[in-house]
């Protein structure tokens, strides 16, 4: 589903990506983890080209997203991006952050739009809430939110950035809890996070990531059992024991 094939990024002289290079099958969970700096979150973002790479190639689904000539807008009504920070709309009902895409991108009719929202948002909890604006609203309740807009766009893989760092703790389950229910649906996954618990629990593998570079690439329990990287296992030994 999700092809990366040795991309390096640079911002001016500094090198952000070294030589990355991995892949998501279909249905597929990955975890991408690592200390805060190491490329984690430009990576994901290479993914559906809101970061643009300098060498390599990645492709999606068979699209190439690093070809030139590139249709990045349909490429990205494919893939599901949520962002740590959730990127409502602000002035929009939740209801109108749900439709609004599905109409303008997917060409959905005005009721078409409207029913795909409304299952959605009964899906991850919020049907009470269509009238609401962002601004009235919980982080967790934003976030569950941002993942109904995303999954209205009926996507064939889904990106997560880091999407419970900006919660309280008491709202990060709910959020985590819709992530997991995706996850055994088949819903293939690339998720940036520190939750080792959602990790362990959901993933098929696990990306180590640092300086840049791509240090473990391996199934999950392999990756917190038996970590093979001094750096790698030093990051657990902190994480875990914390």
């Amino acid at each position: 589903m999700i092809s990366i094939e040795n991309i390096s990024k640079w911002y001016s002289d500094f090198r952000v990506l070294t030589d990355c290079t991995t892949s998501v099958k279909k249905g597929e969970v990955v975890v991408v983890c690592g200390p805060s700096g190491s490329g984690k979150s430009t990576l994901i973002k290479c993914v559906n080209g809101l970061e643009p790479v300098q060498e390599g190639r990645i492709t999606v689904d068979g699209d190439e997203v690093t070809a030139k000539h590139a249709n990045l807008t349909a490429l990205r009504s494919r893939i599901g991006m949520v962002f740590q920070h959730f990127e409502l709309y602000p002035h929009m009902s939740v209801l109108e952050n749900l439709c609004l895409a599905q109409e303008k991108v997917l060409g959905r009719s005005r009721s078409e739009a409207v029913a795909r929202a409304e299952k959605l948002l009964a899906r991850v909890g919020m049907a009470d809430h269509v009238k609401k604006y962002p601004s009235q609203l919980s982080g967790g309740q934003q976030q569950r939110i941002a993942i109904a807009r995303s999954l209205a766009m009926d996507p064939i893989a889904m990106l997560f950035d880091e999407p419970t760092s900006a919660l309280d703790p008491e709202m990060i389950k709910e959020v985590l809890d819709v992530m997991v229910e995706l996850a055994q649906e088949g819903m293939t996954m690339m998720v940036v996070t520190h939750e080792m618990g959602f990790a362990r629990k959901v993933a098929d593998r696990v990306i180590f990531m640092d300086e840049g570079a791509i240090i473990e690439d391996r199934p999950t329990t392999e990756f917190f059992d038996n970590p093979v990287s001094e750096r790698a296992k030093d990051f657990l030994s902190k994480i875990l024991n914390h």
